[in-house]
């Protein structure tokens, strides 16, 4: 991992989060007042498309400050280095060895053939996101009238395919708990863009089957299913009869508006239910939904469904005492990327614990939903157990704490390997190895 390239993305970053929140602080992108940390939150929540919110996006903002938003979700879900590629592109510059490697650790690349990459990810988003805003347009047709339907529909469907969970209601999709095609769409708009570009590509470009997927591509079909199916059945048997949430459903309905809550407890913020009503031991088994996330090279962050998946064969392999290397559809893995994951959950749990210790110290609020808040930031997630209105737990933060859950969503979506770079530095080469030492475990 090059520091310079890590330090560039991370400089990019900063810069097109500060800009956002100069340009939502303009007179023209809000109504009545608004603080600068709140303008700084709101751009920092939708370049990582995360979808936390201290100020309404609807009533606070007018449409040039949800276009903003708009743009500033697209951007980071793309990633603001794909767009700077397309640009070079555009205007007909040949990227040099240095914009290549840059880009290639943008977007965690297999290789340096970054130009076609690029153009396959654009026609992909153009294509999900168009095909997404024609569905949700007829939708919400039926109680808008026709341009704010088209409005309400590309904003819900690039916020939902990026997995930022912002949306132009004020209950977010509650009102749409019963509208099976709604929620349908906004799930799998969810999925195509928590999968990640490598596996819609390979799938758009193996679509006849007339090859086998890669190891990551299964991983990643095989790990969404499974998680998606255990977190209905997490949800529907905690949450089947309580009144405040699923209990005065019907059966479908709770079917429905569990996996629509299993898919974006994991990537997005969307919710069709009150979060703040569901029980204590939902929101902190979700927790683990969150820190999980989706897939490497997508619009969601999290720890990723690939290395968790890689660490629990790991744990599997070590408990039955095999002689062999971990291996997963007739496939070893190496043991460097063993490593690697097991360096990621435990430097990704630490930030977690590290940034709720200071805010249950400094905050004075519950235990449990700082926690939730704090994996919901990391995890770029968005969902919250709310402020007792329409906005999210962090705006009873003060402006430290506030400023706390912006560090996590740009750890979330930048990646604990290169934010940690970015903190400690990197490490000096040694040609050297010290003698083995014996420690019993």
């Amino acid at each position: 991992m090059e520091h310079k390239y890590v330090r560039s993305i991370f400089l990019g970053y900063l810069f097109i989060i500060f800009l956002g929140g100069i340009l939502l602080f303009l007179p023209i992108s809000h109504f009545g007042e608004l603080k600068f940390i709140d303008a700084i939150f709101t751009s920092t929540s939708a370049v990582c498309v995360t979808g936390l919110i201290v100020t309404s996006t609807s009533e606070n903002f007018t449409f040039w400050g949800e276009l903003i938003i708009l743009i500033l979700i697209q951007i980071g879900g793309i990633g603001y280095m794909s767009l700077v590629i397309i640009f070079f592109l555009f205007i007909g510059n040949k990227l040099n060895i240095d914009e290549k490697r840059a880009m290639k650790q943008s977007l965690d690349l297999p290789n340096l053939h970054v130009g076609a990459f690029i153009k396959k990810i654009l026609l992909v988003v153009l294509f999900i996101e168009l095909f997404g805003t024609i569905i949700l347009t007829i939708q919400f047709f039926d109680k808008f009238k026709f341009l704010d339907a088209l409005w309400f529909g590309l904003f819900h469907s690039v916020s939902a395919f990026n997995n930022a969970g912002f949306s132009l209601f004020t209950d977010s999709l509650m009102g749409y708990q019963s509208d099976t095609i709604s929620l349908v769409t906004i799930s799998f708009l969810v999925i195509f863009g928590g999968l990640g570009y490598f596996v819609l590509i390979e799938i758009y470009e193996n679509r006849k089957f007339s090859k086998q997927f890669t190891i990551h591509t299964r991983i990643m079909l095989y790990g969404t299913v499974i998680l998606i199916v255990l977190g209905m059945i997490l949800f529907l048997s905690i949450e089947w009869n309580n009144p405040k949430t699923f209990g005065g459903l019907s059966f479908y309905d709770k079917i429905l508006n569990a996996f629509f809550l299993s898919i974006n407890f994991r990537t997005s913020g969307f919710n069709s239910i009150d979060i703040a009503s569901l029980k204590e031991s939902s929101l902190f088994f979700s927790t683990l939904f969150m820190l999980t996330g989706a897939g490497q090279g997508s619009t969601a962050g999290g720890m990723k469904i690939t290395t968790v998946a890689i660490l629990v064969i790991t744990v599997i392999y070590i408990l039955k005492e095999s002689n062999q290397q971990p291996s997963i559809f007739k496939r070893t893995i190496d043991q460097k990327v063993i490593n690697k994951a097991l360096a990621i959950i435990i430097t990704s749990s630490f930030f977690v614990l590290f940034a709720v210790l200071i805010l249950v110290e400094t905050q004075n609020l519950p235990f449990i939903k700082i926690l939730f808040e704090v994996c919901s930031a990391f995890g770029t997630v968005g969902v919250s157990t709310g402020n007792g209105d329409i906005l999210s737990f962090s705006q009873q933060f003060d402006s430290f704490g506030k400023s706390i859950i912006i560090v996590m969503m740009l750890a979330g979506r930048l990646g604990v390997f290169a934010f940690g770079l970015i903190l400690i530095g990197k490490a000096k080469s040694k040609h050297f190895k010290y003698p083995t030492g014996r420690i019993i475990i």
